[in-house]
């Protein structure tokens, strides 16, 4: 009974690789785009502009500091996310390979052993790294939001 369990267990891990390992790439290409868009940014806030939440205060300066707020975590909600989830993604793609690469190891196959290594390392790497652009670019863009928001509460007092 605990071999069916276990082998029934195994089967279904398996089904997982191939979703997660699109899912990385699509989460590593993402990253590549957010970094996109935080130059572009950074850019345009050399040259006095790039401040969202200042240009949303402007045209409604009735919005309220928790609005506000709530305008500068949902700039942030998916970057985030991707920083968080993309390195348990790869801690997923490099234990799925395992379990094949192991049993290849035990039968004495060592091309295939070196087939599964190579997808369980490759895809770490590549989730680390989209983990990494992200999870820098929602740092600094959160510094950059407290700024406008600081920015903000300067101009509502000067306008009070």
């Amino acid at each position: 009974m605990s071999n069916l369990v276990e082998l029934t267990m195994y089967q279904i891990s398996q089904l997982f690789l191939l979703p997660t390992l699109a899912l990385i790439a699509a989460l590593f290409l993402y990253a590549f785009w957010v970094l996109g868009e935080f130059l572009v940014l950074a850019w345009r806030r050399r040259s006095g502009h790039g401040r969202p939440l200042v240009a949303q205060f402007r045209a409604r300066p009735t919005l309220s500091d928790d609005q506000l707020d709530v305008l500068a975590h949902k700039a942030l909600e998916n970057p985030r996310i991707a920083s968080r989830v993309t390195p348990m993604l790869g801690l997923v793609a490099t234990m799925i390979p395992m379990g094949p690469a192991l049993k290849s190891l035990s039968d004495g196959n060592l091309a295939e052993v070196s087939n599964n290594l190579t997808i369980a390392f490759s895809a770490v790497i590549l989730a680390l790294i989209a983990a990494s652009i992200t999870y820098w670019v929602v740092n600094v863009r959160r510094r950059w939001l407290a700024e406008e928001i600081l920015e903000i509460q300067a101009l509502r007092g000067v306008a009070a």
